[in-house]
């Protein structure tokens, strides 16, 4: 049984940080590119970083360029999303999926509010 659990979420006043794990279990991680995603209250689910199976390829939304990063360790199938500089507009639950299957977290709520 394939399971993409989340953790790290949580209250941040803006300008803080949190870093997001997601840990996979239930399946070999590291062939696949892993993404985060992100959806706030009455808006569509938004891709926010993507990290190919190796880590050498990242891309991110324009909106979080500059103060997120994804990384990635396959030995510990373990997904990260080190998230700085939060403003109030990342306010959102955040969830990790293996990109080419179903698989997909329930997410972790970030909120950032002073």
């Amino acid at each position: 049984q394939v399971q993409l659990v989340e953790s790290g979420g949580g209250l941040v006043q803006p300008g803080g940080s949190l870093r997001l794990s997601c840990e996979a279990s239930g399946v070999i991680f590291s062939p696949y590119t892993m993404r985060w995603y992100r959806q706030a209250p009455g808006k569509e689910r938004e891709s926010v970083a993507t990290i190919t199976s190796n880590g050498r390829i990242t891309t991110y939304a324009d909106s979080v360029k500059g103060r997120f990063t994804i990384a990635r360790d396959n030995a510990k199938n373990t997904l990260y999303l080190q998230m700085n500089n939060l403003q109030p507009e990342d306010t959102a639950v955040y969830s990790c999926a293996l990109l080419g299957t179903p698989y997909t977290g329930q997410g972790t709520q970030v909120t950032v509010s002073s």
